[in-house]
């Protein structure tokens, strides 16, 4: 079963190539993206039980990728929220997680082990026999 992901990138460039580099080393089916705060936790509040992962930028041109964690968290059992950014110091790693973030990694540095994690938690969702969230009741 896909992981249905919603990707919250800003720059055109890194956000196609990385739903290339995701769709190949993982199970998922983007299922929508963002490009500001606003857009992104509009999306999010009008569909809560639609996604399985959520990828977050914290940087962008409009808003902070940190306000989206933190409106969002984990919305429901087995979703998860990664943060993924050009600036995953240990004190910016530390904050996300403590506003609800599963993970933080280094665009430059931790891609290996962010395609890894998106494949595990395909494999977790499979093995789970878990129904695709959205029919999942509130």
């Amino acid at each position: 079963m896909p992981l249905s992901t919603f990707l919250v990138e800003d720059n055109a460039l890194i956000r196609h190539h990385l739903i290339a580099a995701m769709e190949d080393e993982a199970d998922i089916r983007l299922i929508g993206t963002a490009t500001t705060e606003a857009e992104a936790v509009a999306w999010l509040e009008e569909n809560p039980a639609a996604w399985d992962l959520l990828v977050v930028d914290l940087f962008l041109q409009e808003g902070s990728g940190l306000g989206i964690v933190k409106r969002c968290g984990r919305c429901r059992p087995g979703q998860r929220v990664v943060v993924l950014t050009n600036y995953a110091t240990g004190e910016i790693a530390d904050w996300a997680r403590e506003l609800g973030a599963d993970a933080v990694f280094d665009k430059a540095a931790d891609l290996g082990e962010f395609f890894a994690l998106c494949a595990g938690l395909d494999g977790e969702a499979r093995s789970r026999g878990d129904e695709p969230l959205e029919q999942v009741a509130p």
